[in-house]
């Protein structure tokens, strides 16, 4: 077991154990019950206009339309609205990297470098070191806002809470007790997830599993390929279809002659090397052919993402797809410090990198200053379509979404154990419900605040302080 420094600053160095059962006494488990807006609290939809200022600003209605459209959907765009509110709710002291954004959507299933369909978290754009409760709270609050969608009762929905809680609880006890590197190990294989769990689920809900590891093992490139472009000239190019995807072309003003592929190249080469010279070897092999601007998600609406096509040394019948993604400070910045990379890009790529267990092998990152408008910003790239699949939180019964926020629960505490002290956070949560209750008060009290703050989103299109479009898939 790693010790760690004394909390007192004495230089003596103290089990980690020990400085989990000591943050008790600071911070109480039964203390994060606790949530009630602040006398002082920012207003929710100024919190909202102050991101959209350095957005695109076409896009911004349809950023509100898609988070109107339920109180979840309007969670899971309000990080920076609950990063805010979690600033002033107890913590342990104990810190690790967090996910920023941890909720039941932020979760799905990739490709592993071996190819294996793996589960992780797969949203990191606020990542960064901060207090653990943080990201579990997040979960939590998401499970009873989405049970809260789903129409489950008050008891449906502190059970789905209180499962998650303690599931991240029991694993991280199970890590404390783990050497650090078979922590690093440990991933959560989708085939042998369904495997182990056949005789816990029905017949029903495991061939829905398998009919989605399926789909999203054929979400690749090549359906990339066949779903977003057309050939042009005998050339392939992204199709049009505004304002999901719009190619650069149709950015551009008529009389606008620029070297696009030129910029491409100039662009992919600072990306490039972002990657280890074996990456880099792999980048080289593909040529830039176009690029378009892409509507991801629902909280990143307005952020500007791009989507890359790349065509290997066969043409046609290799393409690459990257997805290029705006990223400014965290959200957490104000409240848990600055970032300590050089640019965010690389931050958003080294959290990813220290918290997921199989990440994508083209994850990188680059600044650019753009010929548009002359601002200079940093993004990060990743594959566009790698196998990637997410759970329909919206179809969910309380089965399957308490079984669910369990493997999420699990993967956050995985997540949290590879780049903090397990033993810590482990001692500090017990062995016994006491916080798993706590939390799932917290979450019950935190969708009423995240329902009222829904409500003046809603008020405030209707006032005409924001205007509010189609959400538009």
């Amino acid at each position: 077991m790693t010790a760690v420094a004394s909390p007192s600053g004495n230089g003596r160095a103290i089990e980690p154990a020990v400085v989990g059962r000591a943050a008790r006494r600071a911070a109480p488990r039964s203390s994060h019950a606790d949530w009630a807006p602040s006398a002082d609290r920012p207003d929710p939809v100024e919190i909202l206009e102050a991101q959209g200022s350095t957005r695109v600003q076409e896009l911004l209605p349809i950023r509100y339309g898609r988070m109107l459209a339920t109180p979840f959907a309007f969670f899971r765009g309000a990080a920076a609205i609950m990063a805010a509110d979690l600033a002033g709710t107890p913590t342990s002291g104990i810190r690790t990297q967090l996910v920023g954004d941890a909720h039941l959507s932020n979760f799905g299933a990739f490709a592993a470098p071996d190819r294996s369909l793996v589960f992780d978290a797969n949203d990191f754009d606020e990542t960064l070191p901060g207090p653990w409760e943080w990201d579990l709270k997040r979960l939590v609050a998401s499970c009873a806002v989405a049970g809260r969608d789903r129409g489950f009762s008050d008891r449906e929905r502190r059970q789905v809470a209180r499962a998650a809680a303690r599931s991240y609880r029991e694993a991280m006890r199970a890590f404390a007790g783990m050497r650090a590197i078979d922590v690093w190990y440990l991933r959560l294989d989708v085939d042998e997830l369904i495997r182990r769990r056949r005789s816990q689920i029905s017949r029903q809900r495991r061939k829905a599993a398998q009919r989605a590891a399926t789909r999203a093992r054929t979400k690749d490139s090549l359906k990339a390929f066949s779903k977003l472009t057309h050939l042009v000239d005998g050339e392939p190019r992204f199709r049009s279809d505004p304002p999901l995807l719009v190619p650069i072309h149709d950015l551009l003003e008529a009389d606008d002659e620029r070297d696009v592929v030129g910029e491409l190249r100039s662009l992919l080469g600072d990306y490039r090397r972002s990657l280890t010279p074996a990456r880099r070897r792999l980048v080289d092999r593909y040529r830039p052919v176009d690029f378009a601007r892409k509507l991801v998600g629902v909280g990143s609406v307005g952020n500007r993402a791009s989507v890359v096509l790349l065509l290997g040394p066969s043409g046609a019948g290799d393409p690459l797809f990257l997805q290029v993604k705006e990223t400014g400070p965290s959200v957490l910045e104000p409240y848990a410090g600055a970032a300590r990379t050089r640019t965010h890009g690389r931050r958003v790529v080294e959290g990813q990198q220290l918290m997921q267990a199989a990440s994508d092998i083209l994850l990188g990152h680059l600044r650019a200053t753009s010929s548009l408008d002359g601002e200079t910003r940093d993004f990060y790239v990743r594959q566009l379509w790698d196998s990637k699949a997410s759970a329909e939180i919206e179809f969910m019964d309380v089965d399957t979404m308490r079984d669910y926020a369990k493997v999420c629960a699990w993967t956050l505490a995985r997540a949290h154990a590879r780049s903090g002290e397990p033993a810590a956070i482990a001692a500090y949560a017990g062995g016994g419900d006491k916080l798993d209750l706590a939390l799932a008060e917290f979450a019950e009290r935190y969708a009423d605040q995240n329902a009222r703050d829904h409500a003046a989103l809603a008020s405030a299109a209707r006032d005409g302080r924001i205007t509010a479009g189609p959400a538009l898939r």
